[in-house]
């Protein structure tokens, strides 16, 4: 890889959720919802009127803090697989790339939610060393507050 090119990262998360799928998915498919489920630091705030119908194609508009710098954010619903799964990619952000995608398996006694982001950051070598002091951490941090935050909704077992 040359100095140029950006490297892709993965964040992968699974969690178990006491409730049925469907349940699980339709909380997950109201974007209003990622509110709650993004830590208080971020200032995260949907800019769409709502609601906001998921489906191919559709636009969500954020706002929020990163290290304390507002940006504004803008992910297109990619795909949408009712009670399956759906993907959401960044247009426009803080990443040269940003694809996450969420799946929901029904299994016994509920719901198996699965999270894969590739991401990639930009600036090179500095957005790799940037992703090694800050942005990795920042995520697993921002990932952890969600896990906590999806066990108080639904509760935990």
């Amino acid at each position: 890889m040359s100095g140029q090119e950006a490297a892709v990262y993965v964040l992968e998360q699974e969690q178990f959720v006491p409730q049925a799928r469907h349940e699980v998915f339709a909380f997950f498919s109201d974007a209003y919802n990622l509110e709650r489920l993004t830590p208080q630091f971020l200032n995260f705030k949907i800019l769409a009127p709502a609601p906001t119908e998921m489906k191919p194609g559709a636009i969500i508009e954020y706002s929020l803090r990163l290290y304390g710098v507002p940006l504004r954010w803008r992910t297109r619903i990619e795909s949408y697989t009712p009670e399956e799964s759906f993907v959401d990619t960044q247009e426009r952000g803080p990443y040269a790339l940003w694809h996450h995608t969420h799946t929901f398996e029904e299994v016994e006694g509920g719901t198996l939610m699965r999270d894969v982001v590739r991401y990639k950051i930009h600036f090179g070598i500095l957005g790799r060393i940037a992703h090694f002091f800050f942005v990795k951490r920042a995520l697993n941090q921002i990932f952890g507050f969600r896990r906590t935050a999806v066990d108080e909704v639904f509760g935990h077992q």
